[in-house]
């Protein structure tokens, strides 16, 4: 059976979708590994996000709550408000109660990215307030750490990313993720997929 890695993630302007797109290129560069894309529902009315010049969501799917149970490992993805996660995927996060009521995500792997408008914008303080929505559910925590190697070091780009995972910045919006972010992103997927297919083996 092959191991099952969701990416399940919230992008209003395509700067998250971008880093889950390599994530999902890493992962399933692993042999008998199965990725796969998932959006969370938008909570927004669409003259609101016509106001804000969102553009039309893309046609990965809408996961429910009870869809993260058949997953094997799954990687969460969001843009930063405040320094915490989006309140769409907050929301989402809220109604897996009952996912929570059974256990069904206890000693799951579980690994992070995100997108800041800023350098100072939250590329650590959104991980980790993160972090205690796994914690409750009983999941297990995987971080990149250092593992990206000299990406990790580089000091003359301006990169996203943190030992807490991928990462990007937008900057006004314009901005796009840039090829080291997305190669932190591929190694992301591709690190957390090696883990999560060990974890399903050794069960």
């Amino acid at each position: 059976m092959a191991t099952k890695v969701y990416i399940v993630y919230y992008s209003m302007y395509g700067h998250v979708e971008k880093l889950a797109e390599e994530i999902k290129k890493g992962a399933s560069s692993v042999e008998g590994v199965e990725a796969k894309l998932w959006q969370v529902p938008e909570t927004l009315p669409e003259e609101v996000l016509a106001k804000m010049s969102a553009p039309p969501k893309s046609d990965v799917p809408i996961i429910t709550p009870h869809e993260l149970a058949e997953a094997d490992g799954l990687i969460f993805g969001f843009p930063t408000r405040f320094g915490m996660m989006a309140a769409q995927f907050k929301a989402f996060l809220d109604a897996t109660g009952g996912l929570w009521r059974m256990q069904q995500l206890a000693g799951k792997p579980a690994g992070i990215f995100f997108s800041t408008g800023s350098q100072g914008g939250g590329q650590e303080t959104t991980a980790l307030t993160a972090i205690t929505q796994l914690v409750h559910h009983g999941m297990i925590f995987v971080p990149i750490g250092y593992t990206f190697g000299a990406g990790m070091f580089d000091m003359e780009n301006v990169k996203g990313g943190s030992p807490y995972g991928a990462g990007t910045f937008a900057g006004d919006g314009s901005r796009c993720p840039t090829k080291l972010e997305l190669e932190q992103a591929f190694h992301q997927g591709k690190y957390f997929a090696i883990i999560a297919k060990k974890l399903k083996g050794s069960a």
